[in-house]
């Protein structure tokens, strides 16, 4: 069965990283972008971190342009706007295709394990799966979905016993 840690991505600074390091942690995937209405819930999902992550939590931000061109800026840049803006800490990582062809393969997976209405493809920006410690996916969020509105999903997820 594939699941979460069988992927790799790039940080925003370039760096390959093993997305089996978050094996274990109840994981929540998000396309962003930082000229999109919905860019403001970057600040709910550093709150969410912030709440959870000493319970095994973290929020993984995947940068996409695929959307209305919302993300048209370099890694550095990208960085700074969640940081500058939003406080961000929690892990970013380089952009990325999240639809088509060229999609990375982590949102091939996550598509195919968990679709949305009429067809698999993400919507748009700040659509947001939960991913069980094991490394499966829980749960599929829309982009209207606020992250606050997601703290049940998370404690019922870091509450659960894994076999």
């Amino acid at each position: 069965m594939t699941t979460l840690s069988d992927f790799t991505a790039t940080r925003l600074d370039g760096t390959e990283e093993s997305l089996a390091q978050y094996a274990g942690k109840v994981v929540l995937v998000v396309n962003t972008a930082s000229k999109c209405g919905f860019t403001p819930q970057l600040e709910g999902l550093q709150k969410l971190y912030d709440s959870y992550a000493d319970q095994g939590f973290v929020v993984l931000g995947f940068p996409s342009n695929q959307f209305g061109n919302q993300e048209p800026g370099s890694a550095d840049e990208i960085g700074e706007f969640c940081q500058l803006n939003y406080g961000v800490t929690f892990p970013m990582f380089a952009k990325i295709d999240v639809n088509g062809a060229d999609a990375h393969p982590l949102y091939q997976w996550l598509t195919k394990a968990k679709g949305g209405v009429l067809n698999d493809a993400i919507k748009w920006n700040f659509t947001k799966f939960l991913i069980a410690r094991d490394g499966t996916v829980l749960r599929r969020f829309g982009p209207p979905t606020k992250p606050e509105s997601l703290a049940d999903d998370v404690e019922a997820a870091l509450g659960a016993v894994t076999s």
